[in-house]
């Protein structure tokens, strides 16, 4: 089976909603190739914008983008799209239901190599706890760019997380992601598992 990283297919997703969706703009705080996001830069300059070192001003700006109509991506690490600037998604994109579209790769203990200030578990219940927000968990590459897809034409504030190492790719190539929508991944009758994200595959085994 082919292993990719999700944090690729997000990547692939932006991507293509740079050639078909005019109002997408996205932004990252220093970390375009973790990102993926090199390819809707090199396409889109003048959509893209590179805010540096600075994610609470990068959550702000992206609020008052949507005001014009577009449709901000923020790209950054799970625990700097989230711990680090909560005040921020709080009091400028949740409360208003702003349709920013929080975007954070190497969630959970999958970036073991830079350390505990660089992971970060509770981000999940953190930005469930935010009103009008929703939560999208991917479980593989194909997955991760169908959803990319899908919040550009959600209405509403959006954290979606996936990570960096390579994992199973196992769902449908040309799936549509349906937000909200549980997935029955294998049938039984002595058990029921749930799991999200990475975890997903290892559920499956």
């Amino acid at each position: 089976m082919e292993m990719k990283d999700t944090r690729s297919g997000f990547g692939a997703g932006l991507t293509h909603l740079g050639r078909t969706n005019k109002n997408v703009v996205a932004l990252c705080a220093d970390l375009t190739g973790s990102l993926k996001m090199n390819d809707f830069k090199n396409e889109n300059p003048n959509r893209f914008f590179q805010i540096g070192i600075a994610e609470a001003n990068m959550m702000g700006i992206a609020a008052g983008m949507t005001i014009g109509g577009k449709i901000p991506f923020t790209g950054t690490f799970a625990n700097f799209s989230t711990s680090r600037v909560y005040d921020q998604i709080r009091q400028s994109i949740a409360y208003s239901g702003k349709n920013v579209k929080i975007c954070a790769s190497h969630a959970g203990l999958t970036l073991g190599e830079d350390g505990a200030t660089h992971q970060v578990l509770e981000d999940i219940g953190m930005m469930k706890m935010l009103p009008n927000m929703t939560v999208i968990n991917t479980c593989d590459y194909n997955q991760t760019k169908s959803a990319t897809i899908a919040i550009a034409d959600y209405a509403g504030p959006v954290y979606l997380r996936f990570g960096r190492p390579k994992v199973p790719n196992f769902t449908p190539e040309n799936q549509t992601f349906e937000i909200g929508k549980a997935l029955n991944m294998q049938e039984g009758n002595d058990v029921t598992i749930f799991a999200t994200g990475h975890l997903v595959w290892e559920a499956l085994e």
